[in-house]
């Protein structure tokens, strides 16, 4: 599947985001995707759409803790996708923007 990314590895058009494009982009990070990690990525992607703007870690994690399962935290986030910087990978990996705060 051919997509068009940003210079740091971000979809050009959110809108064409799918599983499998989803699964491409995990593959970057020797992840392979469950059920779970795409509930994750549909609430990141629910959060854009909701407050029109790529999530920080905080409240990413919040947002998740309401919304998908009160036991997430950075650290589960951290280790169920292999990265230390949890906002901006799982906005990638979900197919929208990177985060204003990260560089």
């Amino acid at each position: 599947m051919n997509v068009e990314l940003d210079q740091e590895g971000h979809l050009i058009d959110y809108t064409c985001w799918n599983e499998d494009i989803a699964q491409q982009l995990a593959d970057s990070l020797e992840l392979q995707l469950t059920p779970w990690h795409l509930e994750i990525l549909q609430a990141v992607r629910q959060f854009y759409t909701q407050f029109g703007h790529s999530p920080a870690t905080r409240p990413l994690i919040k947002f998740l803790m309401k919304s998908v399962h009160p036991e997430i935290n950075n650290a589960v986030l951290q280790e169920k996708f292999k990265t230390g910087l949890v906002a901006r990978h799982l906005s990638r990996l979900a197919g929208i923007p990177k985060p204003a705060n990260c560089l």
